[in-house]
């Protein structure tokens, strides 16, 4: 399970995060909703090393994080796939899915059957460039490449953000399949709220750098939350 206990986050003067906590457990989706610059992503950085906390802990699987380096917690199972995708434009598809061999042990430095039965399109556009690909592609690409280094704490930003609707449907698809394995936690920060909703075993929406309301699924006020998330 993950762990995210009272965390402050400051970039310089300005206080991001307001002692934030969640909890993220295997087999389960929780979602993190919220307008643009409540401090989801700043959320995302701190859990994956990208940006130092002030206070607080995080842990996974019993073991406290702070300190660690983003290097250091891919090789402890967590994986990311940032907002933007952030694939290499001019790497092939296959170049871009070997770069995440880098915190895997020698002998798993293969690209897994599964890749390719989740994402079948990967398959047919392997030596293409990443670049050449359409967004929705690139975002498959982008959750295929964090799946190759067998994370067991699935980290997404946005994955919908400018993808066309029948490609989230595909995203939705694999991202339930791997939770219903039993095997992974997933954090999932979205703005649509029907694509988060329909996915979350729990849930908290941030405002202001703090959560304001949290909960499991099944206790969700809907027109109270798409509240927070309205403009």
């Amino acid at each position: 399970m993950l762990s995210v206990e009272a965390i402050d986050l400051y970039y310089g003067a300005s206080h991001a995060l307001r002692r934030v906590s969640l909890t993220a457990k295997k087999g389960e989706v929780t979602c993190i909703l919220g307008r643009n610059g409540v401090g989801k992503t700043s959320l995302l950085r701190a859990i994956f090393g990208l940006h130092p906390i002030c206070s607080g802990h995080i842990r996974w699987e019993d073991r406290v994080l702070n300190g660690l380096s983003p290097h250091e917690r891919a090789r402890a199972g967590l994986a990311l796939v940032p907002q933007g995708r952030e694939i290499f434009p001019r790497l092939s598809v296959l170049e871009n899915l070997q770069t995440g061999f880098a915190p895997l042990a020698r002998e798993l430095r293969h690209i897994p059957d599964e890749i390719f039965t989740l994402f079948p399109v990967l398959k047919d556009v392997l030596h293409r460039r990443g670049g050449d690909l359409s967004g929705g592609q690139q975002q498959q690409l982008a959750i295929a490449r964090a799946l190759v280094t067998r994370p067991r704490l699935l980290i997404l930003d946005e994955p919908t953000e400018g993808i066309q609707p029948s490609i989230i449907k595909d995203i939705e698809r694999v991202i339930r399949a791997l939770a219903q394995r039993g095997n992974m936690a997933i954090l999932l920060v979205e703005q649509y709220f029907d694509f988060a909703r329909d996915l979350a075993a729990t849930y908290l929406v941030m405002q202001r750098g703090e959560v304001v309301v949290s909960g499991r699924r099944q206790d969700m006020d809907d027109v109270a939350v798409r509240g927070y998330l309205t403009v």
